[in-house]
């Protein structure tokens, strides 16, 4: 288990302050990041939590999964890896005749 931990079903007036203290109580915090809407800058409803140890992100999540915190009930597992992303976008396909289903045979 890594030390980095999901926190899910935030309430978006939860500050990172608030999440800070509320895993602090649980171990060391290293980082707190809540992502944000690119176009509104609102917060997206959950947040990134790096614990001081893989002991302290187990613990956190036994104690804090289903607490409720603002008045939602927050979720806390481990998060995962992004995916690594493509670097071409994709799409193109074959074109070609997408007639009635009877091929060229019928066209002459």
């Amino acid at each position: 288990m890594g030390n980095r931990l999901f926190v899910g079903n935030l309430s978006f007036g939860t500050s990172q302050a608030t999440i800070e203290a509320t895993f602090a109580s649980v171990g060391e915090v290293r980082e707190v990041t809540m992502p944000t809407d690119r176009e509104t800058g609102q917060p997206r409803g959950f947040a990134f939590v790096t614990m001081g140890s893989p002991q302290a992100a187990a613990a956190a999540i036994q104690q804090l999964n289903g607490q409720t915190l603002d008045g939602r009930q927050i979720k806390v597992d481990e998060a995962q890896e992004r995916p690594q992303r493509s670097g071409g976008g994709g799409g193109g396909g074959g074109g070609g005749f997408r007639g009635g289903g009877r091929g060229n045979r019928d066209r002459y």
